[in-house]
């Protein structure tokens, strides 16, 4: 049986659908860093209330990342966007996508955040304290940047993750690659084509992002 290549992909189709599936580009950037960077913010304090020897705090904490992580992405982008509203709290599509991909990788990078403190060595804990440095400047000059090192390839992964979840907000009318090119595909009734094209995308996305996170591990290996 011979395979139709045209009708797997039309290069003439992929050059002209490509601008127009760039234009979303700035929304799957944006979204993907902004929802990164928010919880890492978040999730840097889930992971001290985990940590602490106060038990309301703890159980909280654990409370928010099992339900974070109980819940699927696309089912947290629905019932934020198409559930609140029945609530009285009406967000857009923008909104919607900052707070969930927020509440979601909040839970991971705390996890991740935990680990990466706890691996440090005690021994860092005891010298610093012998030195009679206040426990924030312990955190900020000492433990913080040996962690950073630890936790950077898994935060890598997590970031990479937000940059494909964002093809899931295309549910939800957020104008992204994803979301362009199904209304291309739609429009010229060739679907594999642009997403193949928007595959590309994504794959060049991140090769990008792993190839920052290589240089900034060797960076901070030789520091």
């Amino acid at each position: 049986m011979s395979i139709h290549w045209q009708a797997v992909f039309d290069p003439r189709l992929a050059l002209e659908a490509l601008p127009v599936i760039l234009e979303g580009l700035p929304y799957t950037l944006a979204l993907s860093l902004l929802g990164f960077l928010l919880g890492t913010f978040l999730g840097f304090f889930v992971a001290l209330l985990r940590m602490s020897n106060f038990g309301p705090f703890r159980w909280l904490a654990m409370w928010h990342t099992s339900l974070m992580r109980g819940i699927p992405l696309m089912v947290l982008l629905f019932f934020i966007y198409f559930g609140l509203p029945f609530m009285g709290i009406q967000l857009d599509a923008i909104s919607s996508t900052i707070l969930a991909f927020t509440s979601m990788s909040s839970v991971y990078i705390s996890e991740i955040i935990r680990a990466s403190l706890q691996a440090v060595d005690k021994g860092q804990w005891e010298a610093a304290k012998s030195l009679g440095l206040p426990t924030p400047v312990i955190y900020r000059k000492i433990i913080i940047p040996q962690a950073f090192r630890i936790a950077l390839p898994p935060l890598s992964n997590v970031l990479l993750d937000m940059v494909k979840s964002t093809s899931l907000t295309a549910m939800i009318t957020v104008p992204e690659i994803f979301n362009k090119a199904k209304i291309v595909g739609g429009a010229k009734s060739d679907y594999m084509t642009v997403y193949i094209c928007v595959a590309l995308i994504y794959w060049v996305i991140c090769s990008l992002y792993a190839f920052g996170q290589t240089k900034l591990e060797k960076n901070l290996a030789t520091y």
